[in-house]
Order: structure tokens, then C-alpha cells, then sequence
């Protein structure tokens, strides 16, 4: 617990002038900032940014792997999500998603993303729309890297959206080169 309270302190160090945190609020802020960062910009492609994403599905996921109906690889999410008390999933949900977006991460590869993105009907729900479902996420200036393994995941049965079983494995049943196409789309445009 030294370890993690040290590097939260430094990461408060090193961007207090940017953050309007509640202190009171410490424990809640400390458990989501070491992976994800504070502000929601993770700086490792394993994690996902969660900066300016929709609160309802934040507080969806991390209910979802409190409650063993999401896993990830290791089981780190679903270990340290029992650290946050339910009362404590609202807050935090609503802290990363009045953050800024993360910018944009542009590739020169981007061309047959967008197209494949579109004919597989995944803009049909993920269509970057503020005013779209408050549980769907935004895809768009996501990592490439965490993109890629989310889709490969739902494709090989390792995940699935509980509210539209076998959907996204059915979609993208295509092989990992258009998945990492569709991916250099999404991470290139801009969150809004």
C-alpha cells in the first residue's frame, strides 16, 4: 500500500495545477489513477483511457467485474475493483468522464479502417454520438493496442456484451489485419 500511495502522491505532484480533485476523495481517486491515470490517459495500451467516456458505462464495467460478470487477463480489474466501495463507483465513473478526451492517435493506416468499421455495422452503435446510448462507449481516440485485444477478445469468445450475446463475435469474425485497421481508425479520430 506504501508503494501505490507514493506513486498516486507523485502523480498528484506532477499535475496538481490540472486536477480539480477532492482530497476527500483519495482512496477512490488512488485505485483508478495507477493504471488509467488521473486525468484518464493510461500510458500503457494494456489499459484503457478512460478520460472522457461515458459515465454510465464506466460504472457498468467496473459493476460488471465487481460482480464476476467481466474478466480480464490476470484478473487485475476484478482484484482491485473490490478495493472501491459501491458508493464510491459513481464518483469515480463521473471524475473520468468530466475529463478531457485523450487526443487522437493518428496513423498513416486508417483508410480501410473506417470503410470496414462502417460495413461491419459498428457505427450503428458506436457512432461517437454524445447523445448516443450512455452505456455504449466511445471508441475513438482509444489505444490501438487495447482496441486490437478488445476486439480479438469478442471475436474469440473471451468477451461478450451481455446485452447483445454473440454479437460482437459474430461482427467480427474477420481476420487480426482488419481488426488492426479498424483499430488505427478509432485511436486516429477524435473523441468528443
Amino acid at each position: 500500500m506504501e508503494a501505490r500511495g507514493l506513486a498516486f502522491a507523485l502523480i498528484l505532484a506532477a499535475s496538481a495545477a490540472q486536477a480539480d480533485y477532492d482530497p476527500s476523495q483519495y482512496p477512490a481517486y488512488e485505485t483508478c489513477a495507477l493504471c488509467h491515470g488521473l486525468f484518464g490517459v493510461s500510458h500503457t495500451g494494456k489499459f484503457p483511457n478512460l478520460g472522457g467516456q461515458k459515465q454510465a458505462y464506466i460504472e457498468a464495467q467496473v459493476r460488471a467485474f465487481r460482480d464476476g460478470h467481466r474478466t480480464n487477463d490476470g484478473g487485475q480489474m476484478v482484484a482491485i475493483v473490490t478495493e472501491l466501495q459501491p458508493e464510491d463507483i459513481p464518483f469515480v465513473a463521473e471524475w473520468f468522464a468530466r475529463q478531457e478526451a485523450p487526443a487522437s492517435y493518428p496513423s498513416e493506416h486508417t483508410g480501410p479502417g473506417a470503410a470496414r468499421f462502417t460495413d461491419l455495422g459498428c457505427v450503428t452503435c458506436h457512432d461517437n454520438s454524445v447523445e448516443g446510448d450512455p452505456t455504449v462507449p466511445f471508441l475513438t481516440a482509444q489505444k490501438p493496442d487495447y482496441l486490437i485485444k478488445q476486439m480479438q477478445d469478442f471475436r474469440d469468445g473471451r468477451r461478450d456484451a451481455a446485452e447483445m450475446p454473440g454479437m460482437h463475435g459474430t461482427a467480427l469474425s474477420i481476420p487480426d489485419e482488419e481488426i488492426a485497421e479498424i483499430a488505427a481508425y478509432l485511436a486516429a479520430e477524435a473523441r468528443p
